[in-house]
């Protein structure tokens, strides 16, 4: 029975806690999936079927439950040291060199999992993936010739540093090498047979559970001559992690893309598919895009999170005047709200989120996705599909005979959609869409642009949203410091009763993994369209003199937001300048 199989199999027997060996009885194993479930972070219903699993393979119960992604990696590490009082050793703590070398084989510390840490006199310290496995430990004492102290540590850190400490073995690209043998990229059977070998899809699973861990929202794979490169996006920027042999990158790829189900035959045109996956304990949707370059195809992966999303506005860093105007121009009965910003500024998210307020039993809401990123209770979602005449337009044009409250148009791409979505304001729905323009005010000359009319746009915008994410710094490490006096008077514009200037800088901890910032939020511009915004639309004023209107009538700019929200301790000014202009 395969691993998908026995993880379906949603309505056997739960096994609970009345099914253990008494306290006394218990082994230590035993204990610590008693821990786990009184802690909640492991149902019966999974021990029951990992158990069922781990007789029919043989394999560990405790390693199979973080294979399944039944269990987290940490939350099973913490369990050792709560239940069995062992220390629990961060990366950091890790020797730089091989310890206990000569009597101990990289071959059996890998299949192991265990990390030498120190070694004493007549004691042997060691992190082990499984400290209840007595096998492993009995074997690490007789080789060494000595006492063993036990110490627990993440699996995937173990893995890590067994393969920095002894990297000059390359132990990876050995087995990687061993299971490429002679590489033929135009024998698509051969790649499918080599995409299956274990050490590859270790490895592509371990690229993916990494990512996991470093709170990625994307994985960059990237062919190049002499290399393939993997970085992760995190809070918005991308960073360069260890990366696999140049020789594995037809089998790294063509193992991603059977598991997104893609075409493996075809490299010479662009590709979209999806993987979904479970990763310690976290139900994931992998949106996997493919484009053929000079080396090979390059993979984008973006990891969306299903359970950890939150569709809230305090959540998102939205408050104060941006705020208020936002939820006034949601209150209103019929219009169109527009949200814009570059992309991977969080448009889609911040549509959701009004969607989510909105979402009544009293309203029908209709959606017109490219891609459909959430599924969201009780809304219609509609995936948009050119390749068979599904586009944003002919969608539309159908929703409006489906009697919606209300309909968000994933993006106003072309002069017909916008038409459509107008027309669909001025007969009393309310319409909520994106635009790509750099802020809110040439929203309005970008519609003008495409060949809408004036006196339409005034009759149907309500307001126009403009967005940019900024990172949050980490609460647990962020540093207080005065600025310079030329600093201050910036300061005056949005707070002019503050006394004294206190900004944060960030510093860097464990929580944060050492960058001084941990998740991303908001900085927002919210335009109302008023009288005198209408009659300088219809003069076809610049988006400079519609700014300069609606600052005049209370409209915070993004600069000025984000000013707000350093002064708050929330981002910094560094930050801000990032990715927002001084008005």
């Amino acid at each position: 029975m395969s691993d998908a199989q026995v993880l379906a199999e949603r309505q056997e027997a739960p096994l609970g806690l009345e099914d253990l060996p008494e306290a006394a009885e218990m082994s230590p194993a035993d204990q610590v999936l008693a821990h786990l479930q009184e802690a909640e972070k492991l149902s019966p219903g999974d021990l029951h079927r990992a158990k069922r699993l781990a007789e029919e393979s043989g394999d560990p119960l405790l390693r199979l439950l973080v294979r399944l992604g039944l269990v987290s990696e940490r939350d099973l590490a913490q369990a050792f040291s709560k239940v069995l009082g062992l220390d629990l050793v961060e990366a950091k703590d890790f020797p730089e060199e091989p310890i206990a070398a000569e009597c101990l084989s990289l071959r059996f510390l890998q299949d192991s999992q265990i990390l030498p840490l120190a070694e004493r006199e007549e004691v042997l310290i060691v992190a082990f993936a499984d400290p209840t496995d007595a096998f492993a430990r009995e074997a690490v004492a007789a080789a060494a010739g000595k006492a063993v102290q036990a110490k627990v540590a993440l699996p995937s850190e173990i893995d890590a540093a067994l393969e920095r400490i002894y990297a000059q073995d390359e132990p990876e690209e050995a087995l990687i090498d061993e299971a490429l043998g002679e590489v033929n990229e135009e024998d698509i059977e051969h790649l499918k047979d080599l995409a299956s070998e274990a050490p590859v899809i270790r490895l592509v699973n371990q690229i993916i559970q990494r990512a996991v861990e470093s709170r990625a929202s994307d994985i960059h794979i990237e062919p190049f001559e002499d290399e393939l490169r993997v970085r992760y996006r995190v809070d918005g920027m991308l960073t360069a992690v260890s990366s696999p042999p140049a020789r594995s990158t037809a089998a790294v790829i063509s193992r991603i893309k059977i598991m997104a189900k893609l075409n493996i035959a075809e490299r010479r045109l662009p590709q979209d598919g999806r993987i979904p996956l479970r990763v310690q304990g976290k139900e994931l949707d992998l949106r996997v895009s493919t484009v053929p370059t000079m080396f090979g195809e390059s993979v984008v992966m973006r990891l969306l999170d299903k359970e950890s999303v939150r569709f809230d506005f305090d959540a998102l860093g939205f408050d104060g005047n941006p705020r208020e105007r936002l939820e006034q121009v949601l209150d209103m009965p019929y219009g169109i709200l527009l949200v814009t910003g570059p992309t991977g500024s969080g448009k889609s998210t911040t549509l959701y989120t009004a969607l989510s307020r909105l979402n009544t039993q009293a309203r029908k809401i209709i959606t017109v996705e490219d891609p459909v990123e959430y599924q969201l209770a009780g809304i219609n979602q509609i995936q948009v599909k050119p390749q068979i005449g599904m586009t944003f337009a002919s969608a539309l044009r159908s929703i409006v005979r489906q009697d919606p409250d209300i309909i968000m148009v994933g993006e106003m791409r072309d002069l017909e959609t916008a038409r459509i979505a107008v027309q669909s304001a001025l007969t009393g729905h309310m319409v909520l869409s994106t635009l790509h323009t750099n802020d809110a005010a040439s929203g309005v000359t970008r519609l003008l642009d495409m060949g809408v009319e004036d006196y339409l746009l005034t009759s149907t915008i309500n307001g126009i949203l403009a967005q940019r994410l900024v990172r949050r710094l980490c609460p647990h490490c962020r540093e207080a410091y005065a600025p310079l006096p030329e600093l201050v008077a910036k300061f005056r514009r949005v707070a002019p009763d503050l006394h004294s200037v206190r900004l944060f800088r960030a510093k860097g901890c464990e929580q944060c993994n050492g960058t001084g910032y941990r998740g991303r939020l908001v900085i927002a511009e919210m335009l109302r369209m008023s009288d005198p915004i209408r009659r300088a639309v219809l003069e076809h004023a610049t988006a400079t003199e519609i700014q300069r209107i609606a600052r005049e009538e209370g409209m915070l700019t993004m600069y000025e937001d984000g000013l707000r929200k350093s002064l708050l301790g929330w981002t910094t000014l560094e930050e801000v300048l990032r990715v927002a202009e001084e008005h």
